[in-house]
């Protein structure tokens, strides 16, 4: 094929789709995968700052289109001693960013004898989701929450993520995945930085309540199963789970508490 020539105000150029247009060719379609194929992905995660610290929580289900393809997945997982991440997004490449990211930084922490500042943390999974935007446009879409405790300002801080791997600290809560405008909107009108660690594990499982309840790719608490949200604090002791017995209690009081109001 000769080289195509163009006279003034008719030059396509750097726009290369254009420019194949011109020339009777067109581009090539994506090949990857579309959002709609059966890949699994998790839904809604949430993190809120309390007096202590940070409590980060996130519903057990994953959603192949209509269909529930695991009822007990974690997604909020701990990144090391301080830190922890949530995510939402395709459920495969997520785990698989989580076990990097944890890799990571215990690498360094291995390689130069101290653990990375927290912001340090943030930065590195911010150069990880940045590097699966190639994956992103054919619909693997991984957007993550992380939190944890500086050490150095002793106090708790979270930061949310964009799919360009853009991260934006946030002062008291984030929220993301598909229930994240319900849930966001639980705590966004109850919280305060001042909370207590029992009021706030409240109020996140409360936002998850909600966003069950409206939500058909959030799973609610299944006590028929024994399965309830991934709920964890992390303060200047470190990372804590909470326990399902825990949860599964403060359940029954907002089960009980909804059913006095019908």
């Amino acid at each position: 094929m000769a080289m195509p020539f163009f006279v003034p105000g008719d030059d396509p150029g750097a726009n290369f789709p254009e420019l194949l247009r011109r020339i009777g060719l067109q581009a090539a379609a994506p090949t990857g995968p579309s959002p709609d194929v059966g890949v699994p992905h998790a839904t809604t995660c949430i993190a809120l700052r309390f007096a202590d610290g940070v409590i980060m929580a996130g519903d057990r289900r994953a959603t192949s289109g209509n269909l529930i393809s695991h009822r007990s997945m974690e997604k909020v997982v701990q990144a090391d001693r301080y830190s922890g991440v949530a995510i939402a997004g395709a459920a495969g490449p997520a785990m698989e960013m989580i076990k990097l990211f944890q890799l990571q930084l215990e690498h360094y922490e291995k390689v130069e004898g101290s653990s990375l500042t927290l912001e340090g943390k943030a930065n590195q999974l911010s150069m990880m989701v940045r590097g699966n935007l190639p994956a992103a446009m054919q619909g693997m879409v991984v957007v993550p929450i992380f939190g944890g405790y500086d050490l150095r300002r002793s106090t708790g801080r979270l930061w949310a993520y964009d799919v360009t791997g853009g991260r934006y600290e946030e002062q008291d809560y984030v929220a993301t995945g598909s229930g994240s405008l319900h849930a966001g909107t639980v705590v966004k009108i109850a919280h305060h930085p001042q909370m207590a660690r029992d009021e706030a594990l409240t109020l996140a499982c409360r936002a998850l309540w909600e966003a069950a309840d409206a939500d058909s790719a959030t799973g609610g608490p299944d006590a028929l199963r024994g399965i309830y949200p991934v709920v964890a604090t992390i303060t200047a002791d470190g990372w804590e789970r909470v326990g399902d017995e825990d949860l599964g209690a403060r359940y029954v009081d907002i089960a009980a508490e909804m059913r006095s109001r019908a």
